[in-house]
């Protein structure tokens, strides 16, 4: 097949199953440089939050980025919920543009920090957001547990998993019959990998997945690789950022950053994201500029961790040891706040798409 036909062949190929991807999942030479993967390329709406846009807003961002999916992660954007109608007509206008949407929302763990009751209980919400994803189109429902807080909670991280689990299982019926699967996230420090494992397969990972997110496997001192390792077969979407990490005074430290800008080796992560997972979409999730410090050396923040250790974690240690300190961002001088916020977002998510498509060879377009 000749090169110009194999990509409109890629362009317009059905998609179809619990992720978007070109069933053909082999790998082209389009240049000398660049290894076209036959992944979809996307970007997490929470990457440009201070836009504060709403979701036809974010479909047109996503056809301007020449994105293939736009993962709306949080109800925010839309102006109305449960009004089938309009998500019919948000999905035509993302389809007309050759965008996909996925749709997410926030914890459905009853017991955990972060749990809001602002769309009912935890199964109510869960609920709504399956039925959202089916009007929208989306073949999955992104979720969350909490935090890391709540791994200090009583009974720790175990007990808000078994909680989670008896959420997900009540409503197996309800997300097999509308056709929609639930993707679970690593957390904000909450989960493990091998912890999200459990919880996906005590649910039942015929309807239960991963939303895969590299950036906050740092934060459960995982290498975003053996993060990947672990939850690549489980990926059913993916929320996703470059991490710059080192050693630091009272143990490690983490910068998220644009894409190609941190501490992973992000060539070594597509080759294998393309054997284990090559028909989930990437999605990027820019949060980038602050440092946060995982402060190993303190026996208090082992209490967090009250089995020890957790698997990988010398590859995690190994990876920090490769970085150099950096700077948190700030805002120019004499830039109102607002403003720089929404610049420096744009340009964070803008570099991170075009370093995926040019020297990761991600996107279908």
């Amino acid at each position: 097949m000749q090169k110009n036909n194999r990509r409109e062949f890629i362009k317009s190929a059905a998609i179809t199953g619990s992720a978007y991807a070109v069933a053909n999942s082999n790998i082209d030479v389009f240049g000398a440089d660049i290894v076209k993967r036959q992944i979809s390329l996307g970007y997490d709406n929470f990457a440009v939050r201070a836009m504060r846009w709403n979701a036809s807003e974010l479909i047109h961002y996503a056809a301007e980025l020449k994105c293939d999916t736009i993962f709306i992660t949080d109800f925010g954007p839309f102006e109305k919920l449960d009004d089938e109608k309009y998500l019919q007509n948000l999905s035509t206008l993302a389809s007309g543009k050759g965008v996909n949407i996925l749709l997410g929302s926030w914890s459905i763990c009853p017991t955990a920090r972060r749990f809001k009751g602002d769309w009912g209980t935890a199964d109510e919400h869960l609920k709504l957001g399956v039925r959202m994803a089916k009007a929208l189109g989306s073949p999955a429902f992104r979720v969350v547990l909490g935090d890391r807080g709540d791994r200090l909670s009583e009974g720790g991280i175990e007990a808000r998993i078994a909680d989670t689990v008896k959420v997900l299982k009540r409503n197996k019926n309800y997300c097999v019959d509308h056709g929609v699967k639930i993707a679970m996230e690593n957390h904000a420090g909450d989960m493990h990998s091998t912890e999200l494992v459990t919880l996906i397969e005590e649910a039942g990972s015929d309807f239960v997945g991963a939303n895969m997110d590299s950036g906050n496997a740092v934060w459960t001192l995982e290498d975003p690789i053996e993060n990947l390792r672990n939850l690549g077969k489980y990926a059913i979407t993916t929320s996703l950022r470059d991490t710059a990490i080192w050693e630091s005074e009272n143990g490690v430290t983490a910068q998220w950053t644009a894409m190609g800008e941190g501490s992973v080796d992000l060539v070594k992560y597509f080759d294998l994201y393309q054997k284990l997972c090559p028909k989930t979409a990437v999605n990027i999730e820019t949060i980038s500029g602050f440092n946060r410090e995982l402060r190993i050396n303190d026996d208090s923040f082992w209490k967090a961790w009250p089995k020890g250790k957790p698997k990988g974690y010398e590859e995690f240690l190994k990876l920090a040891k490769k970085g150099k300190p950096r700077k948190a961002w700030a805002p120019p001088k004499g830039v109102n706040k607002d403003k720089a916020d929404q610049d420096y977002q744009k340009n964070e998510i803008a570099n991170s798409i075009d370093y995926c498509r040019n020297k990761l060879g991600l996107g279908l377009k």
